[in-house]
């Protein structure tokens, strides 16, 4: 494994003690899709994955389990007892394969009664690279100490207990040794593939202009009649640039707490007062830069740009959609929508204003809309297709595009040759029919083999992958 032309990915997730899960490890491959019964864990499982990835991105503990799972308490596993100081809570990890071979991450939550990371361990090349462990309940932190292998074998100090310690190594490791080097490009590699995650969960009520926006609108399952697999209700908040607490740092980044050992005082977060890192963005920002948020609620002026800058794979993305959508399907476009309703045909007029992105001021021009071309049937607005082919279109679209069209921000400083996005789809199927989600999956297999994406979905209905070579399908609660 330790060659440069392998890209960081993460290759297991170890929910040791999360939500319904206890003792599971789950092996990931390019295309993994997660069955079974409604209640089985397939979305906890991707919201464990999640969280891993918002803390490889720097943000705060809070603010990962609080955007992923509602409340800590949720992700503490069923029928947990406190323990004699009434401390609840849960245990997740995975391993990267990547330059510096496999590398394991595994942390421990306390959920209760107070929120932070008590235990983080990080292993590889044969050495523990980095251990933290809880030594002082009234500071916010925890003592670390990672492998120097050096004149001294370890080099121990606090860390802030609601950041991952791993994202702040390359901040504090020198790399003047060998040991310290092996620290730096494990941890590199974690954080790497931790932050390429795209968590996609396209929403036909909000692309159509049904839901609030950022608020995130009516739930999943209400909108396509799931089997309650959905996720729980997430708005449309998006990654937002996770460099102020990448692999380099400064000032006022998570980086920032390499202070002394004793200038934290009891309980009082040094430098708490801002975000430094995580997913949430500015949509207006997202949509000008015609950056796919989540939601797919920007898919117009997303669709305008990547239809501009990539002729071959629009033609592939048109393609899928005339596989997957009822009538012909000649051409997919954004095409301007007049403002004030000046040369508005009579579908724009009455058209929502959901699929509407916003692509950058032009005279007269409201935005753009995006529209199916139905050959001699005219033009077809793609808000009223069925939320099958809206979610269909909106997966495709992520599948053939990259982190630079996604409201993502992966690490800069690492070309994107040495680097995969990972797509998380949770009820990837959801509305759609069998031929319409076999069709999803075959060109998930077919981009994945390119080697540049990763996807991990869940599904309803496992036979959706039959007979499709390098398709890797769990059943969980089996």
């Amino acid at each position: 494994m330790n060659t440069e032309t392998v890209r960081p990915a993460v290759t297991e997730l170890r929910l040791s003690a999360f939500k319904t899960h206890r003792g599971v490890t789950l092996p990931l491959t390019r295309l993994t899709l997660l069955s079974g019964e409604s209640g089985s864990g397939k979305s906890s499982a991707l919201q464990a994955y999640e969280i891993l990835a918002r803390l490889g991105s720097g943000e705060s503990l809070a603010r990962a389990v609080g955007e992923v799972a509602g409340s800590p308490a949720a992700c503490v596993p069923a029928g947990a007892r406190p323990d004699a100081q009434g401390r609840r809570g849960f245990r997740i990890g995975c391993t990267v394969d990547g330059p510096a071979g496999p590398v394991s991450l595994d942390l421990a939550v306390q959920a209760e009664p107070e929120l932070r990371i008590v235990g983080e361990r990080l292993t590889g090349g044969g050495e523990t690279l980095l251990t933290t462990a809880l030594t002082d309940p009234d500071r916010p932190t925890v003592q670390a100490a990672w492998h120097t292998a050096g004149a001294t074998p370890v080099t121990r100090a606090p860390l802030p207990d609601d950041r991952l310690g791993t994202s702040l190594l390359p901040l504090r490791v020198a790399g003047k040794t060998a040991g310290q080097r092996l620290v730096l490009a494990a941890a590199e590699q974690v954080v790497v593939a931790l932050r390429s995650a795209f968590v996609c969960d396209p929403r036909p009520e909000v692309m159509r202009g049904a839901g609030t926006g950022g608020t995130g609108g009516a739930g999943l399952d209400g909108a396509c009649g799931a089997d309650g697999a959905g996720g729980a209700g997430r708005g449309t908040e998006v990654r937002r640039s996770g460099r102020e607490a990448g692999l380099r740092g400064g000032p006022g980044k998570p980086g920032g707490v390499g202070g002394a050992a004793g200038s934290w005082g009891p309980r009082k977060r040094k430098g708490s007062s801002g975000e430094a890192g995580g997913w949430a963005r500015d949509t207006e920002g997202a949509r000008a830069e015609g950056r796919l948020r989540s939601s797919c609620d920007n898919l117009p002026a997303v669709l305008e740009r990547t239809s501009q800058e990539c002729a071959r794979r629009h033609a592939v993305l048109v393609a899928a959609v005339r596989e997957a959508c009822a009538g012909p399907v000649e051409g997919l476009r954004a095409v301007p929508r007049q403002a004030g309703g000046t040369g508005e045909s009579p579908a724009d007029a009455a058209a929502p204003a959901g699929l509407v992105g916003t692509a950058g001021p032009r005279a007269g021009v409201a935005g753009v809309r995006a529209v199916l071309d139905r050959g001699e049937l005219g033009e077809l607005p793609v808000e009223q297709l069925g939320d099958g082919e809206l979610r269909f279109l909106a997966l495709a679209l992520v599948l053939l595009t990259g982190p630079e069209v996604l409201a993502m921000d992966p690490v800069g400083e690492v070309p994107s040759a040495h680097q995969q996005m990972t797509v998380m789809a949770d009820g990837m199927d959801r509305c759609m029919d069998p031929r319409q989600a076999r069709e999803l999956v075959s060109l998930a297999l077919r981009m994945t083999d390119r080697g540049h994406v990763r996807l991990l979905g869940t599904v309803r209905d496992p036979s959706v992958a039959e007979g499709l070579p390098g398709v890797q399908v769990l059943h969980l609660g089996v």
